[in-house]
């Protein structure tokens, strides 16, 4: 430095000993710089004390020689000192020398300016607070400085700049916000742990809320939780512990909808490798419930969001059992909030709602497109959550496209779990109850994959998905004119009906079955798809077809169903697949508990409806012989059953046809017939019951069954033995036969079945024996 230069008011002692490399010389020198501007504060010579801070500022100070800026920083202190309460208004030219010198590479001379920021900040008090911010960015460099004692002496600046703070009313939140935003994102431990700490402090301080600024750096927070520091993870919990506290204080205060996307990226976990990842994702969640439960409706908007977040965390195992119970919690308390008036049109739609055709359901992109462009900017690109469709709205909406189009993905994605695809099922339930009309604008997207979800490997998941199909056809939300929806079906999901039928399976006729007068038009066609799969398969049907169909009995009428799938199957082209499944079907009614009321209705011939029903069903169990014997059996119509062992003779006896005979007389030892083995004892009004049981006898081998009903014959009393008192009763049966059955154009039909089956038969057997041959139609 040249020393002949005019440094005045300052000596050329005080010049020398300034840039001296002792510090003992320099802290003379500060000393007769206190006394000179102390000699002008006395003065009131504001002149001469700017004059003197700024020679110590931009000629010792920003020196390029070392020992000049130590020289410069430790005479600024000095000048603070001296300036003691009117320092304020020499701050600005005080502090941004000695900030200027946080940068220099000399760490001795950071711990300088460190100590130099502190005797000045030490006087000034309250009256640098708006200078906080440069002070804060100044010391957020420090706080991660690699020596030692430069790190520990800007931790006691940071302690006297946080007892300001704390004791003042004048802090300006408004302007630090901001910076503290920009800030919370570094990625230096020594960082985070500085900024986490003066959030802590902030938010202890009453005068200062900082909770309206919480959307600001609630991200940053959640980022923060993520650090490999268990210190620094602790502290963060502490922080977001105490805002949740606040949160549930007060609700009214609170900007929900605000942090709501911030929370559903931090409920999902991007890489399940990372154990700190797992802390986020729970207490994000434990956020999420609370947010649902507090502020109700208000976060609607956001739900396909939430459900991205909270429905894989439904099929955690154990090891994350704490996630999993909040995001079922979260779950219920969103189901809650839909309401049937979420069903209702929109103000302004109400006269002229659109149809489907005008208003299609949104495409693939289009939702796409609704994603919240803003997780990009935070490193979240793989991670989806949707913005609210209707936040410019002065009510609240339902974002009824976004959840079902959610919930349509995760029953798509075959890595979904089971306890996820059962939340799905509930939620498309609890949609089809409370918003009817508005689902069934979704339904024809959704029908194709609730019937594969049918081939579902768990039974509860089968159930839940039965259910959602139930509600759908039962709804009088799905009834439809010639011109629904439900009436452009997709052939490819349909059984192939004959032409020849006149029963085109999409027009209004097959919607509109007579068989189902309290079903909607969806019904008939989830019967038509329902027996398509059985047929396309097989597995299916042998598995869970019985399973899958006393269900629906329950849960729809079960007339109807056996009614509807009598009429799909008498028009069915593959044979062997209806005698399938009129097979499981009669094993069904024979058996199953669920039709104990059916079986009833038709034990007894003595409407025009059970006779009706008896002759949907007979015509089509003629696709088997068996199971059309055991229908007269159960409708006790012996003569009949009687008439059709007769002509069992011109039928081809198979393995398989024997079997079925077999295990028809197991059934008719089972409690089902109890009543028929009981009328085994009034012979003479029954005779044809005793020779359709022989008729059974005489086409079974030698095997156990035989053994069984021959045993069983024996045990038929003598007639004569049994003989009463003469009475009027008819000769042929305790039951007068029903007015309503033509019995003689069921035989016809019967034939005329058993010719197409024997057709079909040989059809085969001769491309068998001639593969290479083409058959000629």
């Amino acid at each position: 430095m040249n020393t002949e230069k005019d440094f005045s008011p300052l000596t050329p002692n005080i010049v020398r000993a300034l840039n001296d490399k002792l510090y003992e010389k320099r802290k003379v020198a500060a000393l007769e710089i206190e006394k000179l501007v102390r000699e002008f504060v006395a003065q009131n010579n504001s002149t001469q004390i700017r004059h003197v801070i700024q020679i110590l500022a931009s000629e010792f100070a920003l020196s390029q020689h070392p020992h000049s800026r130590k020289g410069g920083l430790i005479g600024l202190a000095a000048c603070s000192i001296a300036l003691g309460k009117d320092s304020g208004l020499y701050l600005k030219e005080l502090i941004e020398p000695v900030l200027t010198c946080f940068n220099d590479s000399d760490s001795r001379l950071r711990y300088y300016a460190c100590e130099a920021l502190y005797n000045i900040v030490k006087v000034a008090r309250g009256a640098v607070l708006p200078h906080f911010n440069v002070l804060f960015d100044g010391l957020s460099k420090l706080a991660a400085d690699p020596d030692p004692n430069v790190k520990s002496g800007s931790e006691l600046l940071d302690r006297l700049l946080k007892d300001i703070v704390t004791e003042s009313n004048k802090f300006d939140l408004v302007a630090f916000v901001p910076l503290l935003r920009e800030r919370i994102y570094s990625n230096n431990q020594y960082a985070r742990q500085f900024i986490i700490s003066w959030i802590l402090v902030l938010e202890s301080v009453p005068d200062i809320n900082l909770l309206d600024y919480l959307p600001e750096i609630l991200d940053g927070l959640f980022q923060i939780l993520g650090d490999s520091s268990k210190e620094i993870r602790r502290t963060c919990e502490v922080v977001l512990g105490e805002f949740l506290k606040e949160i549930k204080k007060t609700p009214s205060s609170v900007k929900f909808a605000e942090m709501a996307n911030i929370l559903v990226i931090h409920c999902q976990v991007s890489d399940e490798s990372k154990l700190t990842n797992d802390l986020i994702q729970l207490t994000a969640m434990t956020w999420m419930r609370e947010f649902i439960q507090l502020a109700g409706r208000v976060v609607l908007p956001y739900s396909s969001g939430i459900l991205t977040a909270v429905l894989p965390c439904l099929s955690y195992d154990d090891r994350k059992k704490s996630t999993k119970e909040a995001a079922s919690a979260c779950n219920h308390s969103l189901m809650k909030l839909v309401t049937p008036e979420d069903d209702e049109e929109e103000e302004g739609q109400t006269s002229e709602t659109p149809t489907r055709e005008e208003s299609p359901p949104k495409t693939q992109d289009e939702l796409d497109n609704s994603l919240n462009a803003s997780q990009d900017s935070v490193g979240f690109s793989n991670i989806s959550f949707f913005t609210p469709t209707s936040a410019d709205r002065a009510h609240v909406t339902l974002d009824l496209d976004g959840i079902v189009q959610v919930l349509d993905r995760h029953l798509h994605d075959s890595s979904t779990g089971m306890m996820t695809r059962i939340a799905v099922l509930k939620w498309l339930y609890h949609l089809y109850i409370k918003t009817p009309r508005k689902m069934f604008r979704h339904t024809d997207s959704l029908f194709p994959m609730l019937l594969k979800t049918l081939s579902d490997e768990s039974d509860e998941v089968i159930l839940k998905d039965l259910e959602v199909l139930a509600e759908i056809a039962s709804s009088p939300a799905g009834q439809t004119d010639a011109t629904g929806s439900c009436d452009n079906t997709d052939s490819k999901s349909e059984l192939q009906v004959p032409a020849s039928e006149q029963l085109a399976v999409g027009s209004k006729a097959a919607d509109s079955s007579p068989s189902t007068p309290s079903m909607n038009s969806y019904f008939y066609k989830f019967m038509i798809n329902l027996l398509k799969r059985f047929s396309v398969e097989r597995k299916l049907l042998e598995m869970r077809g019985a399973f899958i169909i006393r269900q629906l009995c329950l849960l729809l009428h079960a007339e109807n169903i056996f009614h509807s799938m009598a009429d799909i199957l008498l028009k069915e082209e593959d044979l062997k697949f209806a005698s399938t499944m009129v097979q499981t079907l009669n094993t069904i009614l024979l058996t199953s508990a669920e039709l104990f009321q059916l079986r009833n209705q038709l034990k007894d011939l003595r409407t025009q409806e059970s006779c009706a029903l008896f002759c949907c069903l007979y015509r089509s169990w003629c696709h088997n012989p068996v199971a059309t014997v055991s229908l007269c059996f159960l409708t006790q119509n012996y003569r009949h059953a009687y008439d059709l062992i007769q002509k069992f003779g011109d039928l081809e006896v198979t393995v398989d046809f024997l079997m079925e005979v077999d295990k028809l007389v197991q059934l008719i030892e089972s409690p089902i017939f109890t009543y028929l083995r009981l009328q085994l004892l009034d012979v003479e009004n029954n005779p044809y019951l005793i020779k359709a049981l022989y008729g059974l006898l005489m086409l079974l081998p030698q095997s156990q069954a035989f053994q069984l009903l021959s045993h069983r014959l024996r045990c038929v009393p003598n007639p004569e033995l049994m003989r009463t008192l003469p009475d009027s009763k008819p000769s042929d049966s305790r039951r007068a036969t029903p007015a309503h059955v033509d019995y003689r154009e069921l035989l016809q039909h019967f034939d005329r079945v058993q010719s197409k089956h024997l057709e079909v038969r040989h059809q085969r057997a001769g491309r068998a024996e001639h593969p290479d041959r083409k058959l000629v139609l």
